[in-house]
């Protein structure tokens, strides 16, 4: 695709550069998956320089027999096996402090305040799209690329991020804090692809021993989904038991701990029979639980902050009225129209064309084009 932040009248490669794929570094950002794999493995055949990079981000000793998740022992190997089947040098880089730091420590302090934390986000925007791309500037390199499945494009005043052509395997949610120089240095090869067996296909083509490798399922320090667990290892004796409350008041049972429950959780709640009863808000304050009817879910208006805009226009300049948009408030939901009304430089009120249930603070809340693929950005959901 010509790119039109540059010279018009130079011919450009693929990954948009005036000059040939040989003089190109591309840092592959390798998770030992398939994804990644192909990403390392095209850009490879088509005469890039190619160096891929692996992350160790946690005790790998503990997760080397765990399956479903990233960033296991495992992964490590199969990054380095294909390096070596393409012929482009591999590098270990041991980010565990990083990312306990960055990731691990708010994921826990998060649940433990009674929010519900999105860590892959927090990895893609501290992690990966922080300190790995510093290390690919360290190494020379002209571009880092990725394997995730969202697209980059040059629109007439800068480049754009742009939903995947794949809708069912479009990443945009969790990489709305991409922010407009990171994008400037990103590649997202399979962007473009319309299904994942084309992925796969690649990889077989290639001669990958990933290519029939399972997707990643958990969230990689979090073995089992089991989410208390891990908080208790990291904040050990800070669960607190307390009460099951009634919105209306009424105290109907006890809890162990309010990392234990999450917005719009129905099952689970300990409480007996009777009418269905959902969590509607977690109090860490007052070690409250508080439930209530399904429709006390329903919410309209969305506090968001620590917003990343990418619209052409500055945020703080948004017209009276607000932002027509459409949004997000979980990955697993379609975007929806809503209006954004700024509040600050990086905060704004959200209001839902038609109310969602179940939204969380501590969630992302991503912002869509209204029409066409282009995500515009998007903040953190907290209680207002």
């Amino acid at each position: 695709m010509p790119d039109t932040l540059l010279a018009p009248t130079r011919t450009l490669n693929s990954l948009g550069f005036a000059k040939p794929p040989a003089q190109t570094r591309v840092v592959v950002a390798m998770s030992g998956g398939v994804d990644s794999s192909v990403v390392a493995a095209l850009l490879a055949r088509e005469g890039y320089d190619v160096v891929g990079v692996t992350l160790q981000l946690y005790d790998h000793g503990a997760a080397l027999a765990k399956k479903g998740a990233c960033c296991a022992g495992r992964d490590i190997h199969d990054a380095r096996r294909v390096a070596e089947t393409m012929g482009f040098p591999h590098y270990v880089l041991d980010y565990e402090n990083k990312f306990r730091e960055a990731v691990m420590d708010e994921f826990a302090d998060a649940y433990l305040a009674g929010a519900t934390p999105v860590p892959c986000i927090r990895c893609n925007e501290r992690v990966k799209f922080r300190d790995l791309m510093e290390t690919a500037r360290d190494l020379n390199a002209d571009c880092m690329a990725t394997g995730h499945y969202i697209q980059r494009a040059v629109g007439p005043h800068k480049a754009e991020l742009h939903r995947a052509a794949d809708p069912d395997r479009d990443q945009s949610y969790f990489l709305f804090s991409t922010t407009q120089s990171q994008l400037d240095y990103l590649r997202f090869p399979l962007g473009h692809l319309a299904s994942k067996a084309e992925t796969r296909a690649l990889a077989a083509e290639f001669g990958l021993g990933v290519a029939d490798k399972p997707d990643s399922q958990d969230i990689c320090f979090v073995p089992n989904g089991s989410y208390a667990a891990v908080i208790e290892k990291l904040r050990p004796g800070a669960a607190q038991p307390g009460e099951i409350v009634h919105v209306d008041g009424r105290v109907l049972g006890e809890h162990n701990g309010v990392i234990h429950y999450t917005i719009g959780q129905r099952r689970g709640l300990g409480i007996g029979g009777g009418e269905p009863f959902y969590v509607v808000k977690l109090d860490a304050d007052r070690r409250q639980v508080v439930v209530g009817p399904r429709e006390d879910l329903a919410t309209r208006r969305v506090p968001v902050r620590e917003i990343n805009w990418l619209g052409d226009a500055a945020f703080e300049d948004a017209p009276e009225q607000g932002w027509e948009v459409e949004v997000k408030v979980r990955s697993t939901r379609p975007s929806t129209p809503a209006r954004i009304r700024p509040t600050g430089p990086n905060t704004a009120e959200v209001e839902l064309a038609v109310a969602e249930q179940g939204v969380a603070p501590g969630q992302a809340c991503v912002f869509y084009a209204p029409e066409g693929p282009r995500i515009l950005g998007g903040g953190w959901i907290h209680k207002g």
